[in-house]
This record gives structure tokens, C-alpha cells and sequence, in this order.
């Protein structure tokens, strides 16, 4: 049974109509994804070498070289040379998002702020075409050598990693970057499992108030990095407003004019989604977080919230 607080707050941040189906979707195994790597390997090889296993991916609908299969073939996925010789990445559908949202182009300059194990980043290079630059942030060590292993086993040229803590990149590297990804460090609510107690155990709302903290130092750093006109994409796997609206609108407290909230075209096709929240707990917050959006998990997805905003020239 998952954690009651917890279970109080979908109850709180979930519009009626989809909260069943939101809870239902902690009770059963999601299917497994993955993304194909062209620059090891034209995607037609690589899937036809799954179809050798009897492997049939499904495309994802709302983004390109991305696939599912069925659950149960994740062992056969991971064992798989395609996996292993860094062909395939697996990942969740809704970490796709975040690197398609932020929209990297060829020869830009791009951070990213919280990188471990890499997904993110892998993304972002191949929007980029592999040309350009990624500044990736880990300050953990043991995710920053797999970081680092995860960018050469996917052929990533155009990055550079540093082993550091993201809060102190906005005094270090004030308006260098085009565009900033911030995939925060959270409690990660939305990778929890009703049969699998330990992927909520660690939970509480001492530890979502402990993520907070980092959060808000996190994203003030991510602003001062990035440059006039540039943007900044807000992120996590969580649903507590507090991770999520209430670390936006402190942004948007301290910086003022400086920034805007910025609309979210989503992808056609894209399940179930809810505008971000402006009242929370008689607290009332900066109305542009409407423009925010949350991803609420099915069977497929992940729950993720999301947030857009541009620094303006000062």
C-alpha cells in the first residue's frame, strides 16, 4: 500500500476525472521503452537486429527513434547486444519530453545541470545533431564516472562533464548558455510501485522538503547560467507542489522581470495532462505556473511536471 500522505497529495494535485487511473497505475508494471542511437547505427539495423530476438518495438507517438515493448521483455532487452554495444538507450517515455521540449539546435551551448546517468544529455545530443557544446553537472562521483561511460558508449562528441555541484554553476558561468536543462533531483515520487515497497520506503515529507531546498538553489543557479533571451526547462518526477510550483514561483519571486513562464506545445497524441497548479494549501501562486504542465502517468508513462521559461535581456 502506498503512503497515505503521499496518497493525499494526488488526491490534492490531480483533477477528479483522472485520479483513479493515476493511482490505478502504481499497481502494475509499465512497459519498457527505449531510444535508438544514430550515431552508431542506422535505425532500421538496429531494429531489425531486435526482430532477430522476436522482439516487434512499438513507435512512440509523440517523438522520433523512440519504441516500446511489453514488460516482460525487459531481461530480453537488457541482454541484448544491441543494448549493450550502446545501439539502444533504455529510459521512460516521459524523459523524452524534457530534451524534446527544450528543443536544442545544432551549434548551441547547452547545460545541463543535474546529467546523471546521462539519457537526458544522449537526447540532447542527437537533437543537436552531435554538434555544438553540452556542459553536463553530476556532483555525486560514482554517477559522474557513469555518467562519463554512458556519453563515450553512446558516441557523444560534443560533451564536456564536470564533477560539481550545480548550485555554484550561475556564479561560475553567469549567461553562457543558450539553453539550460534542469532535471532536478527530487523524491521521485512518480517512479513509485505499489509491489515494490522499496521504491517508497525512503519517502516522507521531510524528504520532499530536503529536495526542495536543493531544488530552489538548483534553479536560481540555472538562471544566472543561462544567457539573456536564453531558456530554461524546469523538471522533476514528482508531484508535491512543493518540488514543483512552489520552486518556480520562489524563481520567479527573485528574479522578477528577468523572466517569463512560457507556454507548452505538447506533442499531438500525448496521454493525459493537467495544467500546473496556482493555489496550494491557501497559498496563492504567480498565475503564469498555469502555463506549467503535469504528466500524469498510465501504463505507459511516468508522472512528470514541467515548466518552460526564457530570461529576458536586462
Amino acid at each position: 500500500m502506498l503512503p497515505e500522505p503521499f496518497l493525499e497529495i494526488l488526491s490534492q494535485t490531480i483533477d477528479g476525472q483522472w485520479l483513479d487511473s493515476v493511482i490505478d497505475s502504481f499497481y502494475s508494471p509499465k512497459d519498457i521503452s527505449f531510444f535508438t542511437n544514430p550515431f552508431l547505427e542506422a535505425q532500421d539495423r538496429t531494429l531489425a537486429e531486435l526482430a532477430s530476438l522476436h522482439l516487434s518495438p512499438t513507435p512512440l507517438c509523440f517523438t522520433t527513434n523512440a519504441f516500446s515493448v511489453p514488460w516482460q521483455a525487459r531481461e530480453m532487452l537488457t541482454a541484448s547486444a544491441a543494448f549493450n554495444q550502446g545501439k539502444i538507450y533504455i529510459c521512460t517515455p516521459s524523459s523524452l519530453l524534457p530534451p524534446l521540449l527544450l528543443a536544442p539546435r545544432p551549434g548551441e551551448t547547452v547545460l545541463d545541470l543535474a546529467a546523471a546517468p546521462g539519457g537526458k544529455t544522449i537526447r540532447i545530443a542527437q537533437h543537436m545533431e552531435n554538434w555544438g557544446h553540452i556542459s553536463a553537472v553530476e556532483p555525486i562521483k560514482d554517477r559522474f564516472f557513469r555518467l562519463n561511460a554512458n556519453l563515450k558508449k553512446y558516441s557523444v562528441k560534443i560533451a564536456r562533464t564536470y564533477l560539481k555541484d550545480g548550485r555554484t554553476v550561475g556564479r561560475l558561468c553567469q549567461g553562457r548558455f543558450d539553453k539550460t536543462l534542469l532535471d532536478a533531483p527530487c523524491s521521485s515520487e512518480a517512479r513509485f510501485k505499489a509491489f515494490e515497497p522499496k521504491s517508497w520506503q525512503h519517502w516522507s515529507m521531510r524528504k520532499v522538503k530536503e529536495m526542495a531546498r536543493k531544488q530552489a538553489g538548483l534553479l536560481e543557479s540555472a538562471v544566472k547560467s543561462t544567457k539573456p533571451d536564453g531558456e530554461i526547462l524546469y523538471c522533476t518526477c514528482s508531484f508535491s507542489p512543493e518540488e514543483n510550483e512552489l520552486i518556480v514561483n520562489r524563481t520567479l519571486h527573485i528574479f522578477g522581470e528577468k523572466l517569463e513562464v512560457m507556454p507548452i506545445e505538447l506533442p499531438k497524441n500525448l496521454p493525459n495532462c493537467q495544467k500546473g497548479i496556482i493555489k496550494w494549501q491557501a497559498k496563492e501562486l504567480d498565475p503564469r505556473l498555469e502555463s506549467a504542465v503535469r504528466i500524469l502517468p498510465n501504463k505507459l508513462m511516468d508522472g512528470l511536471f514541467i515548466c518552460r521559461l526564457k530570461k529576458i535581456a536586462s
